[in-house]
């Protein structure tokens, strides 16, 4: 039976939708790069995408996460540094008072200069980035130190924060970020623990621990009344203040660490989880472009072939 001259028109034109709809297909995967652009595509690997994508997005948002910390630490370093800086030279300024040999106006003026340090302590005390003071806990959008109006001079008592010559207004809670499936890392110093050496924050110094503005406060009043034994007692204080931030310095930078090499396992799963979602959405460019020309080739002959048959007449049909 022959072909009817309509029937071959109608298989020729559905032959070129087809290789039509394919050379489309084939271009889009050109030009984005992409076997999987729809889920239609390759329905079997629409899970496993999905899913890739929702581990690289935890991925992304934790690292972000954990970078900020980063910072925020970074940032609590510097000013534990300058805490440090600042009790070596309340020291410096101790010792130079408690020669015999100075006379009272030359006390007065290291006096006034241990006066500017304190200031300063109370400025990383209450230093803040991005609008959050970093030394308040969770309450940290309150300015977390004070000086204490009721302060008496020569009155303070460790066991009693009344008594003491500045008040924390923040709290004691720490922050933590969970750097891996069931490990925590601190990520804050509260400024009871650091300036005022009370861990629980119930306004009692801790056994061999100092208060930074008492034993500051105390060298300066020591200074202004020229005594001398009592100067001389502060300076071992002041020694071990400076041990204590040093000490809550080194455990902020060996938690940085941790959330460094955290970071570092989390961007090595990144990576790994990138090239698993590569293998299910990404086209090999030398297959897609060899594919794509081998197309482009078969729809130019269907089109050729259809030219020729619409120029036949009915009789070649027959």
């Amino acid at each position: 039976m022959k072909a009817t001259q309509g029937t071959t028109y109608r298989m020729l034109g559905s032959r070129l939708n087809t290789l039509s709809l394919e050379l489309e297909e084939l271009r889009n995967i050109a030009s984005s790069g992409k076997k999987l652009n729809r889920a239609s595509d390759d329905p079997s690997s629409v899970r496993p995408v999905l899913t890739a994508r929702k581990q690289l997005s935890d991925i992304d948002r934790h690292l972000d996460t954990m970078q900020q910390a980063l910072d925020k630490s970074s940032s609590t370093d510097s000013y534990l540094e300058h805490v440090e800086d600042v009790m070596v030279r309340v020291k410096e300024l101790a010792i130079a008072a408690a020669n015999d040999a100075l006379d009272s106006e030359g006390r007065d003026v290291l006096a006034g200069q241990v006066r500017d340090m304190r200031q300063e302590l109370l400025d990383a005390a209450n230093a803040s980035v991005d609008g959050k003071f970093l030394f308040a806990g969770y309450r940290d959008t309150t300015k977390p130190f004070a000086a204490n109006p009721l302060y008496v001079p020569g009155a303070y008592d460790p066991t009693n924060s009344a008594t003491w010559p500045y008040l924390y207004s923040g709290d004691e809670n720490a922050t933590y970020l969970e750097i891996t499936p069931g490990e925590q890392v601190q990520v804050n110093l509260t400024g009871n623990d650091l300036f005022l050496g009370d861990t629980d924050n119930n306004g009692v110094v801790d056994a061999g621990r100092i208060d930074l503005f008492a034993v500051v406060t105390n060298v300066m009043e020591a200074i202004d009344n020229d005594n001398l034994a009592a100067l001389e007692g502060e300076i071992d204080n002041l020694d071990v203040a400076a041990d204590q931030n040093r000490r809550l310095r080194s455990q902020l930078g060996n938690r940085a660490a941790r959330i460094e090499s955290a970071m570092d396992l989390m961007q090595q799963s990144k990576i790994d989880v990138s090239e698993l979602l590569s293998h299910y959405e990404d086209a090999d460019a030398i297959e897609s472009f060899n594919k794509l020309t081998q197309q482009e080739t078969a729809f130019e002959a269907a089109l050729n072939v259809t030219s020729k048959v619409s120029q036949l007449s009915i009789l070649d049909f027959m």
